[in-house]
């Protein structure tokens, strides 16, 4: 069965995802990087032509004591900040280490103090040899466009390599998933690559056979043991019906007697129980519409004879005139097991049989049980100790419910409450 308890997340998919999110993420950086160096370069060039021009007048000035003429129309040489464009004049006071300047209608200037000059300066107003600025939207289309086709490029490579990559994970998943242990090849890892993906086939491979194995022995001990016992306990039975069918004893040899009945049934039911356990073929059978009642009662008759001089009432519920979707020979062994340990345990009182919201609950007035058996049924690995008495009739129970996935619930105060909630009832 598979567990929908949590979103499942295709690994596949998440491949595809991370891959467009880091080519995304990479043409980001990427353009913005190219966009960043066409700046530089530009702004270098101008900065060269700025510099050799200023070389040249320097040159000039040196050898005939006079600035010459700036040989292009875009130059200007000013003696004073008072003589520099007023759309950027203000800006060079404030930031007189400034050397680029944006002025008005999309003029653009650099500034390039003369050394040793002082207050001369080299002004070019470059808004005509611009190249990037001016295109600097269509750039910024150019690249986000290339961006998307990349990050399509990039989608349709990782979803080849995504699917490539997780073929054989989604196979090994698809294996063991909602599978049957009994149905699962003995040996399928070998057709996995060998990869991380063939290591962890191996490993549920190996893991599978030991837990496959184990199961195996323990339904063949159960299904043998309980075998060896029936054959003892229908001795005993049967010696005791002949023995109280010849002799007509009263006192302490009847009381003996019938003890000695009473350990029979109740081992004759476990062995029941035990071999229901070990037999999957019949605790996984069809289910079928099942009437509760007439188990309820019926279970109530075979084991009254555990309430005989015992001052307890047997009270069941209307609402138990219901019908179940259940596998009916594992339902009686259930109402059995439960009712037993109810009449079993219970010296005085009542025993309540109840169905409410799909929940079979019944109720003893009996001593209780143990807090530290109550959690070996309800946790069975907790420091991997067995119960006993009530706690042993209980651990079947857990098992039984277990097997046909069923909710146990064992509440235990003044008495006893034990809650079975089943799947669907009609």
């Amino acid at each position: 069965m598979k567990n929908n308890s949590a979103k499942f997340h295709s690994l596949s998919r998440r491949i595809v995802a991370q891959f467009c999110i880091f080519t995304l993420v990479l043409s980001a950086i990427y353009g913005l990087l190219a966009f960043l160096l066409l700046y530089n370069l530009e702004d270098n060039f101008i900065e060269r032509e700025v510099i050799q021009e200023a070389d040249y007048l320097i040159e000039q000035y040196q050898q005939t004591k006079q600035w010459p003429m700036v040989r292009s129309a875009h130059f200007t040489l000013h003696f004073s900040k008072d003589s520099l464009p007023k759309d950027m004049r203000a800006q060079f006071i404030e930031e007189p280490h400034r050397k680029e300047f944006y002025g008005e209608q999309d003029q653009h200037y650099h500034l390039y103090p003369l050394p040793n000059f002082q207050n001369t300066y080299l002004l070019a107003e470059v808004s005509q040899k611009l190249l990037v600025r001016p295109v600097r939207e269509g750039v910024f289309k150019l690249l986000f466009i290339s961006g998307l086709a990349l990050t399509l490029i990039a989608f349709i490579i990782a979803w080849l390599l995504g699917r490539k990559t997780a073929k054989p994970l989604k196979e090994l998943a698809d294996l063991v998933d909602g599978v049957a242990l009994e149905n699962i090849p003995d040996t399928f890892a070998d057709k996995f690559p060998n990869n991380e993906i063939g290591v962890l086939a191996r490993t549920l491979e190996s893991s599978m056979q030991q837990i496959g194995k184990a199961l195996e022995r323990e339904r063949c001990f159960t299904r043998d043991v309980s075998h060896e016992l029936r054959t003892p306990v229908a001795i005993i039975k049967n010696a005791v019906e002949l023995y109280q069918h010849k002799n007509t004893s009263q006192g302490e040899d009847k009381e003996i007697i019938n003890r000695i009945d009473e350990a029979a049934e109740q081992m004759e039911q476990t062995v029941t129980t035990l071999l229901h356990l070990a037999r999957e073929e019949h605790a996984f059978a069809k289910q079928t519409s099942v009437q509760l009642l007439p188990l309820i009662e019926q279970s109530i008759i075979e084991r009254s004879y555990l309430l005989d001089g015992k001052s307890v009432e047997v009270e069941v519920s209307d609402n138990c005139n219901t019908t179940l979707i259940a596998q009916k020979g594992m339902l009686k062994v259930l109402l059995d097991n439960l009712l037993s340990n109810a009449f079993q345990y219970t010296e005085e009182g009542a025993v309540k049989v109840s169905f409410t919201d799909n929940t079979l609950t019944v109720e003893d007035t009996g001593p209780g049980i143990d807090q530290d058996i109550s959690t070996q049924i309800t946790e069975p690995a907790v420091k991997g100790s067995q119960s006993t008495g009530y706690g042993f009739g209980l651990s079947l129970v857990k098992r039984l419910c277990d097997h046909q996935k069923w909710q146990l619930n064992v509440t235990s105060n003044q008495g006893t409450s034990i809650s079975v909630s089943f799947d669907s009832a009609i």
